[in-house]
């Protein structure tokens, strides 16, 4: 039975299911779309530097970029990294001075630059972790909740001790992408170590990793017991998939987006980036072409098309002459 809602301490999410953190993903263009389609209950920031927060004021205002939020995407957490436990302290009382419902903090990066100063890298020091973590609940009154990789390597797997020793610490909430740091992205999540977090701890716990569809949510829950998803590539690529595990729940079946479903969606998307100011507006469309266009009719070629684009404007016109020219070749008006 999938979970009609989760609630973390004196958060409730409604549905029981998360956006995962996607560094370059989830910015507030983007967590907006997921909000308005519906479906997703949890939304989340993309990582932020715990550092960058601290310190000048040039360099903290170009890093509170990534905690910019809008009043509708409450609830919403915003997720930190970072490897000094003073910093982290000072950088979560500043997430809850700007409105958020919770802070998370990021123990699953794998990126290089990330590792060095947190994100996974701390698996490996536990006493440091436990550090942080003590430090971070000490500073703020909302929920703290931590994303957790399985461990550094498959010899060190140390996601149930994480688990045990964030909750005496307070902790009130884990999300579980079980793959080690050195798996990346590769291989497939081993989803019985959720389960294993489950019965080690009394508190919400979070399975991520591997889910691609409505039935692959349920499937986890079923084999892990865990009380909410957490959906993050599979998101990117099809922004529908909340709505649709929302309605497989309700009837048993869910629908695909049709080519006008999806033409709507990455315009409007666009026009979002646009009106939002983002510096980095075109390289976001770039990149989000990549992710979306793979279910569209003759996708690489639009790809092509965007990617020759070199103006945020010149992306939008090219979307519409595509979508265009695929409606007359199918005989469409």
């Amino acid at each position: 039975m999938f979970p009609s809602q989760l609630t973390i301490r004196d958060v409730t999410l409604r549905p029981a299911t998360v956006l995962a953190p996607m560094a370059g993903v989830t910015d507030t263009v983007f967590r907006r779309v997921i909000r308005e389609m519906g479906g997703c209950g949890l939304l989340m920031t993309e990582f932020t530097s715990s550092e960058g927060i601290t310190r000048g004021r040039r360099q903290a205002a170009r890093t509170l970029r990534y905690l910019y939020f809008t009043e509708d995407e409450h609830p919403i957490t915003a997720q930190l990294f970072g490897a000094n436990p003073d910093v982290m302290a000072t950088a979560a009382a500043r997430v809850e001075d700007l409105g958020f419902d919770m802070v998370d903090i990021n123990l699953g990066c794998p990126a290089k630059k990330v590792v060095q100063c947190g994100g996974s890298g701390l698996l490996r020091d536990l006493p440091l972790l436990e550090q942080i973590l003590r430090a971070v609940r000490a500073a703020v009154r909302i929920p703290l909740t931590i994303k957790i990789r399985a461990g550094w390597d498959e010899k060190n797997i140390v996601a149930v001790e994480v688990a045990r020793m964030a909750e005496q610490v307070g902790a009130n909430a884990i999300a579980v992408h079980p793959r080690t740091r050195l798996q990346g992205l590769k291989g497939r999540a081993d989803w019985s170590l959720i389960a294993q977090v489950k019965q080690a701890v009394r508190m919400p716990v979070i399975g991520n990793g591997d889910i691609n569809s409505p039935e692959d949510a349920l499937r986890m829950v079923k084999e892990t017991s865990c009380d909410a998803v957490m959906i993050g590539r599979a998101a990117s690529a099809n922004p529908w998939i909340f709505q649709q595990l929302a309605q497989f729940l309700e009837t048993g079946t869910y629908g695909q987006p049709t080519e006008a479903d999806r033409h709507a969606l990455i315009a409007d998307y666009f026009r979002r980036l646009v009106a939002a100011e983002l510096p980095d507006a075109i390289g976001k469309m770039k990149q989000f072409v990549c992710w979306f266009t793979h279910s569209v009719r003759n996708g690489s070629e639009l790809r092509r098309h965007v990617h020759a684009a070199h103006s945020p404007a010149e992306v939008l016109d090219r979307v519409e002459s595509f979508f265009s020219g695929e409606r007359a070749a199918a005989g469409g008006t």
